[in-house]
């Protein structure tokens, strides 16, 4: 294996939409280094997230394969299979050096300190969620409580956590720490950075939510239309009531989300500094992306759960490498967080096993494929996701499926569907489930959506080696 591989700095946030960069189009956010990182590099504006919650999600781009096949559908699961390897561990197999940072959640982490797997990780800095709920193991609270804070204290203050003492900080402190550490000249690394916002509570630091006002927000995607239908799924899970933008007090819940994303942009830049540095910029692949999105009040809905609305399974998916790919490049076509599972093995030199499911991305970022035209359709599973006792979860099952026009989304044991037409109406108001207008193209979807599941997700048992 040759060792002038890159290193890789992958930045995943936790529940942050696809539309929250100002460079890709939003003018309401502050993203300067987000916005260079687009401006240097290849983004990705229509990239899925295979489950709208986070550990399946997260399960999937680890191993490369859908959730249902990875067994691993639920929050809240007792343990994590012991096959297939996560894709760390095989990076780590090849000479990386691994780190991982934050928030892991491939299993509970309720209760409990996330028990580790063979990750491959060298370096192990843990913290699920930024409170002081662990007794042992919970890196982040140590740190505070080291620099004389109180977690608890501080997250019930008016003044909330300040950014000294934020978990988002502590996640660039680690990250300046594992990039610091003495390696010999040719062994390259991989960091894995997951921190918790723009996750709820929405509680930015006062000084970053001061930066955003409420009125100036544009609010959410929401028409009066959206309270009967929603109503009309309301036995699918979900982990908030149906509600009007107003009693979501949602442009209010918006500015604190921006906030929240302000500081990520200002933490981010802190560890790329450090990479331009000490001479490392222009060998290092730097990736952002988000297990998921937010509903936040589009449709009369808030948070996350059975639904597949574009603001909760639509992330952004940013690669930048200047000194060896493309720079300035956006591209639309449909791209599966599966697909940066197979780059990540293809940008250390490794052939995918059987078992991933993506396609390297490799090719566009090297400007050798066309961006704005990559997978004829994509997927994102919710099967029995959501706790019942802890987060309201029904026993609900859906999938979506959704061609470069159209969405299909089907509730499979609730007699429930819906129908969209992205193109004449990219924010999802008209449901053509029952359009009479519309049924040769549902039932085509429908089927072409069964034949993908079939073969996507089932699993075929151990490996032939014989003819009978």
């Amino acid at each position: 294996m040759t060792d002038n591989r890159p290193n890789i700095l992958w930045y995943c946030t936790d529940q942050q939409r696809f539309d929250t960069i100002g460079a890709l189009g939003n003018p309401h956010v502050i993203t300067p280094t987000l916005d260079q990182l687009v401006a240097d590099g290849v983004a990705f504006t229509h990239a899925y997230c295979q489950s709208p919650i986070c550990t399946p999600s997260r399960s999937s781009f680890m191993t490369g394969m859908y959730p249902s096949r990875v067994h691993n559908t639920r929050n809240g699961n007792e343990s994590f299979p012991s096959e297939p390897p996560v894709v760390t561990k095989l990076i780590a197999e090849s000479g990386y050096d691994c780190g991982m940072v934050g928030k892991f959640h491939l299993q509970s982490a309720g209760h409990r300190t996330e028990p580790r797997i063979d990750d491959g990780f060298s370096y192990w800095k843990f913290s699920h969620a930024p409170r002081d709920d662990w007794s042992e193991g919970h890196d982040y609270a140590e740190w505070v409580r080291e620099r004389g804070g109180d977690l608890d204290a501080m997250r019930q203050s008016d003044q909330r956590v300040p950014p000294e003492f934020h978990q988002t900080t502590w996640g660039t402190e680690c990250a300046i720490d594992f990039i610091s550490k003495q390696r010999t000249s040719d062994q390259p690394w991989l960091l894995n950075v997951n921190i918790y916002d723009p996750h709820p509570p929405f509680v930015p630091p006062k000084v970053y939510a001061d930066r955003f006002d409420r009125d100036a927000m544009p609010g959410p995607h929401f028409r009066q239309s959206d309270i009967a239908h929603q109503t009309k799924l309301a036995s699918l899970d979900f982990q908030d009531e149906l509600k009007t933008p107003e009693q979501h007090n949602a442009k209010q819940v918006q500015a604190h989300y921006y906030a929240m994303i302000a500081q990520i942009d200002d933490q981010f830049a802190r560890i790329l500094d450090l990479l331009d540095q000490i001479g490392q910029r222009d060998n290092t692949v730097i990736i952002f992306t988000s297990d998921h999105g937010e509903s936040l009040g589009d449709h009369g809905l808030m948070f996350k759960g059975c639904r597949f609305y574009e603001g909760l399974v639509r992330v952004p998916l940013i690669f930048s490498c200047p000194a060896r790919f493309q720079r300035g490049v956006i591209g639309s076509g449909l791209v599966e967080l599966l697909d940066l599972t197979s780059t990540l093995m293809d940008l250390c030199g490794l052939s995918c096993p059987d078992t991933m499911q993506g396609r390297s991305l490799l090719p566009v970022l090297r400007g050798e494929a066309d961006p704005n035209h990559l997978r004829t359709s994509v997927r994102s599973e919710y099967f029995d996701a959501l706790d019942p006792q802890f987060t309201g979860g029904t026993g609900t099952f859906g999938t979506m499926y959704r061609t470069e026009r159209h969405k299909l989304c089907m509730y499979h044991n609730k007699n429930l569907g819906e129908l969209y037409d992205l193109q004449e109406d990219p924010w999802e108001f008209n449901d053509l489930w029952d359009a009479a207008d519309h049924q040769d193209i549902k039932h085509r979807l429908i089927r072409e959506a069964f034949d993908a599941h079939v073969v996507l997700t089932t699993d075929m048992g151990s490996p032939r080696i014989a003819p009978m």
